[in-house]
């Protein structure tokens, strides 16, 4: 039975402060202990920490690095790759899900281990060049090593290296330029489009009715899930392993089941659904404590 959890890294959130560093919270230790890499499909990798994510796609011409979680996270996802018989070295592209401290703090080291290219979107590149300061969300406590983007993507176009091609779709929301990039893999001799999706889940304390740091904020959430939800999606990922039952799924896949665990449709649109039920009510409730 599928175990929908979509709301776990937003629920924890709540309970943590101001922290300087990531391990110096038990909650986010625990999502950032070491997982067993393993092959998600054709080149597609999982080289992420048990819950804060991070994905391998490789090329005959270097390869591509999705997310890099918080500084503690870089050796863990160093000594994945190397595991699975690659080298870090090798990562031309770096690119990110959102500019947070969880899924982006490692991207500085990562930049100077790999000498690779940081592509991201133009709003999150902003956040990225000062690490986190002023975010409209966390203010000034959730800081992480600035890192300068190589170049910025524009929704909808691609990034492409070794025959791979990526899409960036701008879904904001969350941070300003939040970014689900979408690929396609092979998979038992079927094309199957890959979405790793932007998280949609409203950080606690962020407000949605009136936001003088966000002003459109609102707005682009209910953008951000109408164009979600109509990306053709069989192999659902995202920045938390929490949202798409990462767990279990790798469990699968080294029990050997099969059909491939990740190719999960129903399971992308049951997250876009809570969250977007959550986003609702939320600023239902606002717009009622106004009158």
């Amino acid at each position: 039975m599928r175990t929908f959890r979509p709301l776990l890294p937003l629920l924890l959130l709540s309970l943590l402060p101001a922290l300087a560093t990531a391990q110096a919270d038990p909650t986010w230790r625990s999502w950032n202990q070491p997982v067993e890499p393993f092959r998600i499909a054709e080149n597609l990798y999982y080289v992420g920490a048990t819950d804060i994510t991070s994905f391998l796609i490789t090329t005959p011409q270097g390869h591509i690095l999705l997310d890099g979680g918080f500084e503690e996270t870089v050796p863990l996802i160093r000594e994945s790759v190397k595991k699975l018989g690659f080298r870090l070295e090798d990562v031309k592209i770096l690119i990110n899900n959102h500019a947070h401290q969880d899924h982006a703090a490692g991207l500085a080291a990562l930049k100077e281990l790999t000498g690779a290219r940081l592509l991201v979107s133009a709003e999150d590149a902003a956040l990225l060049a000062v690490g986190g300061k002023g975010d409209f969300a966390f203010g000034d406590s959730l800081l992480f090593p600035p890192v300068q983007a190589d170049q910025t993507v524009k929704d909808g176009e691609t990034v492409s290296l070794g025959g791979v091609t990526l899409t960036a779709h701008v879904t904001p929301g969350h941070t300003k330029g939040a970014t689900t990039w979408t690929m396609q893999v092979k998979d038992g001799g079927k094309t199957l489009d890959v979405v790793f999706a932007a998280s949609v889940s409203v950080n606690p304390g962020v407000t949605l009715a009136v936001n003088p740091g966000y002003p459109a904020i609102a707005a682009d959430y209910r953008r951000s899930f109408e164009v979600l939800k109509v990306l053709p999606c069989d192999v659902f990922l995202s920045s938390h392993g929490s949202f798409f039952d990462l767990t279990e799924k790798a469990a699968a896949v080294r029990q050997g089941k099969s059909p491939n665990p990740f190719v999960d449709p129903r399971g992308y649109h049951a997250y876009l659904a809570a969250m977007e039920e959550r986003f609702q009510k939320q600023l239902t409730a606002e717009g009622q404590a106004k009158k």
